[in-house]
């Protein structure tokens, strides 16, 4: 029997999870084999403050090591609901300058916190109106909005995910899946949400988390199910993004930070996982 063609998936990573020196940033990747960046923070300025100077400035930068931008990832929606539609309709508009201007179709976004004492019922309405805001503002720009189903925002789980990008329907939101962050939800990723949620995915976040705990280890380290998620991801066909977002050192409220060493193992991990099933990482 011939064996399957070989898969290649293109390796990012949250250069700001390595240093804040995106000079650094771009050692690291290259070193371990990647090409594109996944922009987060630079300079220990996130995307969502740029000034366009600092996206050249950056970009720059990253055209001289040729290093293209796999996604920015925004803090868009990580603020509460109850604020207005317009709060984050008009960082979305900065932060797509910055996506513009560093070359990237994709932009992360979350769907929104909530007050102690509200339900997810409660807030459903508020959070759709944003999203639908945001998809909005988004297609005619000509980039993707990824959702990331961030814990504790109103997409933490795959119900809700799906009601998210179906109840919007704009092919402006499509959506990063995390293992780890529905790890920590109590989700078990593979099993409870990627037949519902495939059709969707765009775009893949690499971490694992072990269930019983929530720590965030390397991929196949954990209950995040990643072996069984990239070999369906593999028959399926998917070809797009695999970005590193390791969180082995710290994590906080706008991102995580793991160091170069750290970063580094998990890569490795992520690529003897993917090396098992023959997709290639480039």
């Amino acid at each position: 029997m011939a064996e399957s063609p070989a898969t290649t998936w293109t390796l990012s990573g949250f250069g700001d999870e390595i240093d804040p020196e995106p000079d650094m940033q771009a050692a690291v990747l290259l070193a371990l084999g990647a090409r594109h960046i996944e922009v987060r923070s630079a300079w220990g300025v996130n995307v969502a403050d740029f000034t366009d100077a600092l996206t050249v400035r950056l970009r720059r930068v990253l055209d001289a090591r040729s290093i293209a931008v796999s996604a920015v990832a925004s803090p868009i929606g990580k603020v509460d609901v109850a604020l207005p539609v317009e709060h984050e309709v008009e960082r979305l508009r900065r932060v797509i300058r910055v996506a513009d201007g560093l070359g990237a179709r994709y932009i992360r976004i979350f769907s929104f916190y909530r007050a102690a004492g509200h339900s997810h019922d409660d807030v459903r309405d508020a959070v759709l109106e944003r999203m639908a805001a945001l998809a909005a503002e988004a297609e005619p720009a000509g980039v993707v909005l990824l959702h990331e189903n961030e814990k504790e925002i109103y997409g933490d789980t795959p119900d809700r995910v799906l009601d998210l990008v179906e109840s919007v329907g704009s092919p402006a939101l499509r959506l990063a899946w995390d293992n780890a962050n529905f790890v920590q939800v109590g989700v078990r990723p593979f099993t409870d949400g990627y037949a519902l949620l495939r059709p969707y995915l765009e775009y893949l976040q690499v971490k694992d988390a072990i269930a019983g705990t929530g720590e965030v280890v390397p991929a196949g380290h954990g209950d995040g199910e990643l072996l069984e998620t990239v070999t369906a991801l593999r028959a399926d066909g998917y070809a797009g993004f695999a970005s590193l977002e390791p969180h082995l050192a710290s994590a906080h409220e706008l991102g995580g930070f793991s160091g170069p060493a750290a970063f580094g193992d998990a890569a490795r991990a992520f690529a003897d996982l993917t090396r098992r099933i023959g997709v290639h990482l480039a």
